[in-house]
């Protein structure tokens, strides 16, 4: 097992100090792009999409909960499976009462959208202690439009077709039925009209929860395979945040 090599207290100062200036092109790098986030135009849904929740059918903008904003995380749970995505459940777990009342407090509203039914949903939100809204798209196209329940007609994921995602190396998920991905997406209501404005995926999930990010300060990171340098731990563990080693 490699650790980072022993130094004087002024050599650690002057490598830290080298790293600040790092860190700094990263935070006004990461501003930037917030601000080009926030820039993005956005779309009016004008679908009329239903979910099941604890008060039955309900819509797109009942989800808001009366805030202006809502973040949806499309968890990962297929409508065969009687159990959720490991790395999703991973992520949620980390979702604690304080960030949700933070949000609310912001006009901000946090929920989950998956394709199980709703009585799935709430026997592993019971089982697992969740106190977040989850509903069930099933009966929907919420989740093919927005691009996390992949088939033959829907082959696009992370704004990549199969054949680009295929071209540039990467996997993309194959299978007979539709398969589920996760993902998270943004909505913005003004006089009662719902608008898109946001999405991401793949590796733009890692914020969820919360755990890699303090892992990223630590002198042994992630410990997972791909990372450098090689050997910072007994044990790489694969590239899958369900946090079960």
């Amino acid at each position: 097992m490699t650790l980072p090599r022993i130094a004087t207290p002024e050599e650690h100062l002057q490598a830290r100090r080298k790293l600040l200036i790092r860190e700094k092109e990263l935070t006004d790098l990461r501003d930037e792009i917030n601000t080009q986030r926030r820039n993005l135009p956005m779309v009016e849904v004008t679908k009329d999409y239903a979910f099941v929740g604890p008060d039955g059918k309900v819509g797109l903008i009942d989800l808001f909960e009366g805030r202006q904003q809502l973040i949806i995380y499309h968890f990962m749970f297929d409508p065969d499976s009687d159990t959720g995505c490991p790395s999703c459940s991973a992520g949620t777990d980390e979702m604690c009462d304080g960030l949700l009342d933070h949000l609310h407090t912001r006009g901000t509203t946090y929920a989950m959208v998956s394709r199980a039914a709703f009585e799935k949903l709430e026997r592993w939100k019971a089982d697992k202690g969740w106190t977040l809204p989850w509903y069930s798209s099933f009966d929907s196209d919420f989740n093919f439009d927005f691009g996390v329940t992949i088939d033959e007609q829907h082959s696009t994921y992370n704004f990549r077709t199969r054949e680009e995602s295929e071209a540039m190396g990467l996997d993309f998920p194959v299978a007979e039925k539709p398969f589920e991905m996760p993902g998270q997406s943004c909505f913005l209501q003004v006089d009662g009209r719902v608008f898109h404005t946001y999405s991401q995926y793949a590796r733009g999930l890692e914020s969820t929860g919360g755990s890699y990010y303090f892992l990223d300060l630590t002198a042994l990171g992630r410990q997972e395979e791909w990372e450098e340098p090689k050997g910072r731990s007994d044990s790489a563990r694969r590239a899958v945040p369900d946090f079960s080693s």
